[in-house]
């Protein structure tokens, strides 16, 4: 499995594909939190604090997320190489926690830079320090398991395909429809009382909830239940080629 975990980094950055993930997610939140005139901008707002940074993230993500993950499976489906992988001696689950592996890992190297913010943020404000940080450690925590989230679906679609085109559109469409459909479904006036049990199936309200600093066990069982559904999903997606 660490062998395994080790290739699919050696992947990520022998191309250029995990250089440009990082780049292009730490271009768009610099240039909005300190460049572009807007309500995100640190500068401009005033308080000590990067919220904007919580917001803008999974929007990023919604798309760069995809783009490393549709290559997971969909290239080796299309190489042939995944009947090869599949007759080794390990298991399903240890080929998919390893490919989950590596992409959580560029993740955590594209979100560390971004401790820089706070940093500057906690320096710069008057008086030093006043800036709510458990505010922000739930933020970056909540931040961490939607990526995860967005990993494990990226997994499951990449699993589904030989095309890696398809396997991007369909990750955009189901995180997205993860992420936010549920809120929208939820405005609808057709599911009364059920109307607040469909908002808590998306993943936007536990995001909000741990992003305010309150980490409650409900959220986190929410996304470890969300990340296990769909690593399972990719998991029945690989033993049904032998049917």
């Amino acid at each position: 499995m660490l062998a395994l975990l080790n290739k699919e980094l050696s992947n990520f950055f022998s191309s250029i594909i995990g250089y440009i993930v990082i780049i292009i997610f730490l271009l768009i939140t610099s240039l909005f939190l300190w460049a572009f005139p807007n309500d995100f901008n640190i500068l401009d707002y005033g308080y000590a604090q990067i919220d904007g940074l919580f917001l803008i993230a999974p929007y990023v993500f919604l798309f760069l997320i995809p783009a490393i993950s549709m290559r997971s499976f969909a290239d080796e489906n299309k190489s042939g190489t995944i009947e090869i992988l599949l007759t080794k001696p390990i298991t399903d689950l240890n080929i998919i926690f390893a490919k989950f592996g590596a992409n959580f890992i560029l993740l955590l190297i594209a979100i560390a830079p971004t401790l820089t913010y706070y940093f500057s943020v906690y320096y710069l404000g008057f008086p030093t320090g006043n800036i709510d940080s458990g505010g922000v450690m739930g933020s970056y925590i909540g931040l961490l398991f939607l990526g995860a989230v967005f990993i494990s679906i990226g997994l499951f679609s990449s699993s589904l395909t030989s095309n890696q085109v398809v396997a991007f559109i369909l990750s955009v469409f189901l995180s997205g429809f993860i992420f936010i459909g549920f809120d929208f479904i939820y405005q609808l006036s057709w599911f009364g009382n059920a109307g607040l049990i469909i908002k808590s199936l998306g993943i936007h309200e536990h995001y909000a909830s741990i992003s305010r600093g309150v980490i409650d066990t409900r959220d986190i069982l929410y996304f470890l239940g969300v990340i296990s559904l769909f690593l399972f999903l990719t998991k029945f997606s690989l033993q049904s080629r032998n049917w």
